[in-house]
């Protein structure tokens, strides 16, 4: 009997970590001309200055609203977490930095509803903004029944990043235990959220996650604009350091039906609202791919898996004179780790810039897995590899890029993707865009200058970045909690 019960457990992780995925994930978008005046690299930077003194630039959130507001044919958005929730901490202090962004995008999206009544649009959510249980949260309850459509991401059809938890739990209490609307048990999400049932609470530990950000629409004339984030509309998190990039084209065709589709599989049936654009858009592609192109630049879109491909071809192909620069909120994936020793033993320059994993909405982290991953990088290397740490204050670095310049090249990755086996493995749902441009070109002049003044921390009245030795983690123990902590996927990283 024993053996039979293990060879039921093997077999239901197994299927559930390597089933096949979904209609709209791991997608390549095809390459399509994209024109230099769409594109804005946007950017949220906290820094502090030697008197302890804190500025936020949020730019980001100012350029979705405007886009929103400008919204034609449609409108899809799409982030992890879209709420006014506390967190463990369970209290925002908005005279600190944090902003009202949820309530801000929310009104923003009611607004638009009651200007356009006909206008599609679409909002999906990850459950964690619900407390993982099956009703909406007031505040988007009240969106839903203005008539904009609300969807929470079904993330029991995506694979098991925790095979360990979810195959017992699936096993065990899983098949009966409900994620019921009310419970009794302390939230541990939100301090002051309502207490919530086993059920809900159960579904934690899957660490499962639409963990992408983003805002899709149409410009009136057949063509779609869109932002690319690492940022959400979430308060406790708006004093967050992000990165994005509006830009506007066919390149963004592939994740909007990637939207479309993700959208279906969890019980949306709206599809038919974008008949209309979909035949548009589709006459205005013809067109642009006939249409000759002078700008030397070209976008797509990668989500999930399909980001670490893009990313791992770029690092093996640079040769020596060639430059890399990494900012990252989490750095654990192995292949892109191996990547980037390999890129440096060949003679390329690596700069990396990383948050210190050490604050998490009011609660202080433990530093894992940056800091151990960072002496990785620094002691494979012998030092080749330069690496800084940003200096948070409460808030968080962020930002997720990677920047290569190959010759006369330019070529840039971002988005929702940490660097992570949840976040590159087919894991969560991620959406990055990737720009390759002239390495003369205004967006990769913008990058260079956002990241030169975090590495030089210029201009002198601000410290962006600290050196690698002040969050140094030596530990081989350390170390290999990591290694393990990433493997299992027992880990919030």
């Amino acid at each position: 009997m024993a053996v039979l019960l293990l060879l039921l457990w093997i077999g239901t992780a197994c299927w559930n970590a390597l089933k096949p995925l979904p209609e709209g994930m791991h997608v390549r978008g095809a390459s399509a001309p994209v024109a230099a005046a769409s594109l804005q690299f946007l950017t949220d930077v906290t820094s502090a200055n030697y008197y302890g003194q804190r500025s936020t630039q949020p730019n980001i959130h100012a350029a979705t609203l405007e886009l929103i507001r400008n919204a034609r044919d449609f409108l899809v958005l799409d982030y992890f977490l879209f709420n006014e929730q506390g967190g463990p901490g369970g209290e925002l202090r908005y005279e600190m930095g944090i902003r009202p962004v949820a309530r801000e995008l929310r009104e923003a999206l009611q607004a638009l509803h009651a200007a356009q009544p006909q206008l599609p649009i679409l909002l999906i959510i990850d459950p964690i903004n619900s407390y993982y249980r099956r009703k909406l949260p007031p505040e988007l309850s009240t969106l839903a029944r203005a008539g904009i459509d609300v969807v929470m991401m079904d993330l029991d059809r995506l694979r098991d990043p925790n095979p360990l938890y979810s195959t017992t739990w699936r096993l065990s209490v899983g098949w009966w235990l409900k994620a019921t609307n009310h419970g009794r048990w302390t939230n541990p999400l939100d301090a002051k959220g309502p207490t919530l049932s086993l059920g809900a609470l159960s579904r934690i530990p899957h660490l499962k996650a639409d963990h992408r950000k983003l805002a899709l629409t149409g410009d009136g004339a057949g063509s779609l604009i869109g932002i690319v984030s690492s940022g959400n509309p979430h308060d406790a998190s708006s004093a967050h350091s992000n990165v994005a990039l509006r830009l506007a084209g066919e390149a963004l065709r592939p994740l909007l039906n990637s939207e479309l589709a993700l959208a279906r599989m969890s019980g949306w049936h709206g599809t038919e609202h974008f008949a209309n654009f979909t035949a548009a858009t589709a006459r205005a592609a013809t067109t642009e791919a006939a249409a000759p192109v002078a700008t030397g630049m070209r976008a797509v879109v990668y989500t999930e898996g399909a980001i670490r491909e893009a990313l791992l071809q770029q690092l093996d192909a640079t040769i020596r004179g060639d430059a890399v620069d990494i900012a990252q909120f989490y750095f654990s994936d192995r292949q892109v780790i191996e990547a980037l020793l390999d890129a440096s033993r060949r003679g390329a320059t690596v700069r990396v810039v990383l948050d210190p994993n050490k604050d998490a909405f009011g609660f202080e982290k433990s530093g894992v897995p940056n800091r151990e991953v960072a002496s990785e990088l620094i002691a494979a290397s012998d030092a080749a590899i330069k690496l800084r740490w940003y200096r948070t204050h409460g808030e968080q670095f962020h930002s997720k890029l990677a920047a290569v310049r190959h010759g006369g090249r330019f070529w840039l990755l971002l988005g929702s993707a940490n660097f992570t086996r949840r976040n590159l493995g087919d894991y969560n749902l991620e959406a990055d865009v990737a720009v390759d441009a002239p390495a003369d070109s205004e967006l990769a002049a913008a990058v260079a200058d956002w990241f030169e003044t975090m590495w030089s921390n210029r201009p002198g009245a601000s410290e962006y970045t600290a050196d690698a030795e002040v969050y140094a983690e030596p530990s081989q123990l350390r170390y290999w909690q990591y290694r393990l902590m990433e493997g299992t996927g027992l880990s919030t990283f």
